[in-house]
């Protein structure tokens, strides 16, 4: 079969897919691992084996879960009582005994847990990894780091805010006079501060502001 293709072929690249795919059959055929390097995704290998192993448990046991709250309402379909009795294979646990449905309470308690901690192991390492490529970045590229930082951020495309709305919603926040409940602590709180004297009002002009960006990086902004 293998001769009648390559005499049939016109090309090289041809001819190199037609050996590439016999050599991949009688790999498969003997059972020898093939190696993917060079052709595999980015997405696949991005994510660590380790991860998609617990990735797996954490499926596997929300699956599980789901069953067992089934037979515990009430549904006794074959499937679902042979994947309880897995469940709690090893176990003295019998399905007829009078306290199943305590035990079917603990051990869906006991796979939420486990969910739990492992779902606090993978945020762990997101942050961590998270925090160590932020820091490499600072050091290499603070210009692509605040931008990543900043990206996130960016909500939709509509039109920007007008200045009354936004001058009138923050007076209505600062400005506007507020009747709070007030306990009789603050009463003692304020009798120990009416010594203290009140800060002089600071003042910020346009000049103060310019002076102080002035040697500012102009891709920074306020808060990065």
């Amino acid at each position: 079969m293998l001769v009648t293709y390559l005499e049939a072929s016109r090309d090289l690249c041809e001819t190199d897919s037609i050996l590439f795919g016999a050599a991949l059959a009688v790999c498969r055929i003997i059972g020898a691992k093939v190696s993917t390097a060079g052709r595999a995704t980015g997405h696949s290998s991005a994510i660590p084996a380790w991860r998609r192993r617990i990735e797996e448990r954490i499926a596997k046991a929300r699956a599980l879960i789901g069953r067992l709250i089934c037979f515990r309402s009430g549904n006794n379909r074959p499937r679902i009582v042979r994947t309880v009795r897995m469940a709690f294979a090893g176990t003295n646990v019998s399905l007829s005994q009078p306290d199943i449905t305590q035990k079917l309470t603990e051990r869906i308690d006991d796979l939420k847990q486990r969910i739990a901690a492992w779902g606090k192991r993978i945020r762990r390492y997101t942050e961590r990894s998270t925090r160590f490529n932020q820091n490499r970045l600072f050091q290499s590229d603070q210009k692509r780091l605040y931008e990543s930082l900043e990206r996130p951020m960016v909500s939709g495309t509509g039109p920007a805010p007008n200045q009354a709305d936004t001058v009138a919603f923050w007076r209505g926040l600062w400005s506007e006079p507020v009747n709070h409940s007030e306990g009789p602590w603050t009463e003692v709180v304020a009798s120990q501060c009416a010594g203290i004297t009140p800060m002089d009002p600071v003042i910020i002009t346009p000049d103060d502001v310019a002076e102080a960006v002035r040697r500012a990086p102009n891709w920074k902004k306020s808060g990065a």
